[in-house]
């Protein structure tokens, strides 16, 4: 294996429809940084061929036959723990996409975005960014997390965060990108992203979706008008 292989980000695509998963994976091996491992039709196939492959990013349809798409998330979790899903649906409101969230997807993407922005999505995930749009992880969240009373008091899960913390988290709850939220508290990208990981790290979170979601289930962030 060259060194230039060894530092493409390895992708599994996982879709029951065979044109469209073909064209998802002409899209991912244009891009030189990116390489497709492995495809699947259902979920319990990907877990497979992304433990076989040892894939790094899983693109996962979230209506499959057999297997979908959210038990498809568990299992690649349980069959290679380092890979990250990102689940591609249709609509942006898809009734599946929370339950995927919920069970372990780092985030989803519509399968109307373009080619570039595919493969934006595919290196954010990578790298742990939130991958899609501000207003989309308003509503997903804001449409299915139940949130607790009003209350002034700091949630007793979120005990552990210093104030600044608590500040990068209320920014992250509202889908700002690291350089928003540097701009927003007047710090620079690289303190954003260590307190964003400390965040993570004292509350135990996957990544910054699960953050987004304790943030509103615990009342720190409100939805909109509210």
């Amino acid at each position: 294996m060259t060194e230039a292989s060894t530092a493409q980000i390895r992708v599994l695509v996982a879709d029951d429809q065979h044109l469209i998963r073909r064209g998802l994976c002409a899209i991912i091996d244009a891009e030189a940084d990116l390489r497709v491992v492995a495809e699947a039709t259902d979920g319990m196939s990907a877990a497979s061929e992304a433990a076989s492959h040892r894939a790094d990013i899983v693109l996962m349809d979230v209506q499959m036959p057999g297997v979908d798409g959210i038990e498809g998330v568990r299992l690649v979790h349980e069959s290679r723990p380092e890979a990250r899903v990102v689940m591609l649906t249709m609509f942006d409101l898809d009734e599946y996409v929370f339950g995927a969230l919920r069970a372990g997807a780092s985030g989803f993407l519509l399968k109307t975005a373009t080619p570039a922005e595919l493969a934006a999505a595919i290196r954010a995930s990578h790298s742990g960014e939130l991958l899609f749009a501000p207003s989309v992880t308003r509503r997903l969240v804001e449409s299915y997390v139940r949130e607790p009373p009003p209350s002034d008091a700091v949630p007793r899960r979120l005990a552990e965060l210093t104030g600044r913390e608590l500040e990068v988290l209320r920014a992250l709850a509202r889908g700002r990108s690291n350089a928003e939220i540097g701009a927003e508290l007047f710090m620079g990208e690289a303190t954003v992203k260590t307190h964003v990981t400390r965040i993570l790290a004292k509350l135990g979170l996957r990544d910054r979706v699960q953050a987004v979601v304790l943030a509103y289930e615990c009342g720190l962030a409100r939805r909109s008008g509210s």
